[in-house]
């Protein structure tokens, strides 16, 4: 019997890897003309940390989450998200002990044991980023103005903003009383997880994606009623800097996001084509998190872009970020004394940075050269008999056919010439 990947994880094939470093490259580009600098913290953590940081009525860490017992009897947990090991860094490594906000990002895998669907994983990949230490409403809007960038800039074309307010612990709490008492009512309709819900946090109901329950969460009173003085400030703000930006946005009072840590401004982006799990990213402000992981109370904003959503939305929409890469040059040979020329050759090319690839399986010139073809290169050098006793090479360019006979000294000169050449064309 095979042995097989666990269900819900990925494998990541060398045609695709290209593309998963292409995307890694545009976010580290970008991150750096933003000011944030990468973070890399554990894969597992105390579980503490996620119970305390996302909530423990959050279907995350009721039913998600991969928790064990290590040798020493502890509770760990696979990192089911970044931020709340962020924020355990931040505040283990005193990193606000330097100038605020703290500007961070990370990029990894996480798990979470959900129905595996297309672009959803049981180990999946993220990349987001924190900032630290400000209210300042402009952070709000960098964090919706950054993965809009990258989208961009991976020629994804398709995707909306929805943005929303949460509140504040002073504000929030009548409207949770609200939608209890609406909820209430009606509570035998929802599904089990939702009656559940109604009763310890009926803000989750509304994050509910069965169909059923969000048709019966129609016509509820809405949290942007509820705002305080301040929470209806800062969001103001935002939507004004928004505007001044001329970005388009939805806004959306029934956006509530999956982590309680959230408060005030909230968002997701969204491609419609994905369907039900349509959001390739998402963030907001929680300002109250690194006080309740242990910290002194700070303000802070974030989002996390899922890769593997964001991978699938692209190759949907055909996105021509993903050039094709081929080997460049491939050296054929006859055995023998030509083959340690070819290992010699292929040595000193390398060292330019061109991909060179040879032949590792002795086979004829004639399958030599079909494998080359196949791996699309540039062109072949073919060294024989002739040209060793020659000290040359011939240099067949593969779109033309054309060859011509270069002495081994004037290779690199020759490859370099001509690749020059081509990429001016």
């Amino acid at each position: 019997m095979k042995v097989r990947r666990p269900r819900g994880t990925n494998d990541i094939l060398p045609a695709e890897t290209s593309n998963w470093q292409l995307i890694e490259a545009k976010i580290r580009e970008i991150c750096y003309r933003f000011g944030y600098q990468e973070i890399r913290t554990p894969i597992f953590e105390h579980t503490e940390l996620f119970q305390r940081g996302i909530g423990e009525t959050t279907d995350i860490v009721e039913k998600e989450m991969y928790t064990f017992l290590d040798r020493g009897r502890r509770s760990i947990t696979l990192r089911p998200e970044g931020t709340a090991s962020v924020v355990r860094a931040f505040i283990e490594n005193k990193l606000y002990a330097a100038p605020l906000p703290a500007k961070l990002y990370y990029l990894g895998p996480m798990f979470r044991y959900e129905k595996p669907q297309a672009g959803r994983y049981r180990q999946f990949y993220q990349f987001g980023v924190e900032a630290i230490g400000s209210l300042d409403p402009v952070l709000d809007v960098e964090m919706i103005m950054l993965p809009i960038e990258l989208y961009k800039e991976c020629g994804l074309s398709n995707f909306d903003v929805h943005i929303n307010s949460l509140g504040c612990p002073e504000c929030r709490p009548q409207y949770r009383q609200a939608l209890q008492e609406r909820f209430m009512q009606i509570k035998d309709r929802f599904c089990k997880n939702c009656q559940a819900r109604i009763t310890r946090n009926p803000l989750r109901v509304l994050d509910c994606k069965s169909t059923k329950c969000q048709e019966l969460a129609e016509g509820i009173p809405l949290i942007t009623e509820y705002l305080c003085q301040e929470c209806r400030t800062h969001f103001e703000q935002v939507i004004e800097y928004l505007n001044q930006l001329n970005m388009d946005y939805v806004l959306d009072p029934k956006l509530v996001r999956g982590f309680d840590y959230y408060t005030k401004t909230v968002f997701e982006i969204i491609v419609p084509t994905l369907g039900a799990q349509n959001a390739i990213g998402g963030g907001g402000r929680y300002d109250g998190l690194v006080e309740e992981i242990g910290g002194e109370s700070l303000p802070a904003v974030g989002f996390a872009v899922g890769l593997d959503r964001l991978m699938l939305s692209l190759n949907q929409q055909d996105a021509s970020v993903f050039p094709q890469i081929n080997p460049e040059v491939y050296i054929a040979h006859f055995g023998g004394a030509t083959k340690k020329m070819a290992v010699s050759l292929i040595n000193e090319l390398r060292k330019t940075g061109l991909w060179i690839e040879m032949d590792y399986l002795d086979r004829s010139l004639r399958a030599q050269m079909k494998s080359a073809d196949r791996l699309n290169c540039n062109w072949v050098i073919i060294i024989g008999e002739d040209e060793l006793a020659a000290n040359a090479v011939k240099i067949r360019r593969m779109d033309t056919g054309s060859e011509d006979e270069v002495g081994m000294d004037a290779v690199i000169e020759y490859l370099m010439k001509h690749r020059e050449e081509n990429s001016n064309k």
